[in-house]
């Protein structure tokens, strides 16, 4: 990706945070105009085969974070789990600057009560949660990542995976074993590598972006990205509106069977006055 900057004194501070960024560590954030509001729509849905929703929907308007957690574990497990994500990431969050290191100690706290409620419960053994979240700054976007839920960034036409699933065939793809095409119809493709709440650490997956106007971010469950693909998504997203694409996303995972919960998270940056 290029950029260009005039080398004054505040270009050449913007370029020294922009690098310090890519050594993940949290960016200061430079004087400049507010961003227009956001556009925020989120729907969820159980699907046409599952008997519940696991998923749970992370919206937190205030502190601009917005993202989805996909529960797995038998009766109530993957409930708890992706609720327990969700209320504990909130409230870990409360009051802080967005920054790195702040979603990775939240994360981190969350995964240990998560983990340590399912050791103290029986009937909660094995459970976990999925976590993809977005956390806005006035200039930038932290993204925090643990399971093959993703994160999408629509911008200028091109949709683009942000984050990287957490799964055997993610893993075997990434290390050239099977094609993207292997991969869609692969009889382990739901296996999940890494997870919140099942052990006692979590590594987390952690980047930061800028924030661009006329950008539209996209978190969603495999239930949508299961089913549905890359270059579809693309398309819908392309030519509706924020809100008539969430609805259109969600349908079409419907339409091709539906087969697990189904969960849209679209977050649309102002455009440029």
């Amino acid at each position: 990706m290029s950029r260009k900057f005039n080398f004054n004194k505040q270009a050449m501070k913007r370029l020294k945070d922009f690098i310090r960024h890519k050594e993940d560590k949290a960016p200061a954030e430079a004087a400049a105009p507010v961003q227009p509001a956001l556009q925020v729509f989120a729907l969820t849905d159980v699907g046409k085969v599952r008997a519940a929703n696991q998923d749970a929907l992370v919206i937190d308007e205030t502190a601009r974070l917005y993202g989805v957690a996909d529960g797995m574990g038998g009766h109530n497990g993957g409930e708890t789990a992706s609720a327990g994500a969700r209320d504990g990431l909130i409230a870990a969050l409360q009051g802080k600057e967005p920054s790195l290191d702040a979603l990775r100690e939240g994360v981190t706290k969350v995964n240990g009560d998560l983990f340590r409620q399912q050791a103290a419960d029986e009937s909660l053994s094995g459970m976990g949660t999925t976590l993809s979240v977005i956390w806005m700054s006035e200039h930038y976007v932290y993204l925090g990542h643990v399971g093959d839920s993703r994160v999408y960034r629509f911008r200028e036409g091109k949709l683009e995976q942000m984050t990287d699933d957490h799964s055997l065939v993610g893993e075997l793809m990434r290390a050239g074993y099977l094609t993207p095409e292997q991969a869609e119809n692969h009889p382990n493709k739901n296996v999940i590598l890494r997870a919140v709440g099942t052990e006692e650490g979590i590594d987390v997956d952690l980047a930061v972006e800028e924030r661009r106007p006329g950008d539209l971010w996209l978190i969603c469950s495999d239930g949508l990205h299961g089913m549905v693909s890359d270059s579809r998504m693309e398309a819908i997203l392309g030519v509706n509106t924020p809100e008539a694409a969430a609805k259109l996303l969600m349908d079409a995972a419907l339409a091709a069977g539906g087969r697990d919960n189904i969960s849209v998270v679209l977050v649309k940056e102002g455009e440029v006055s």
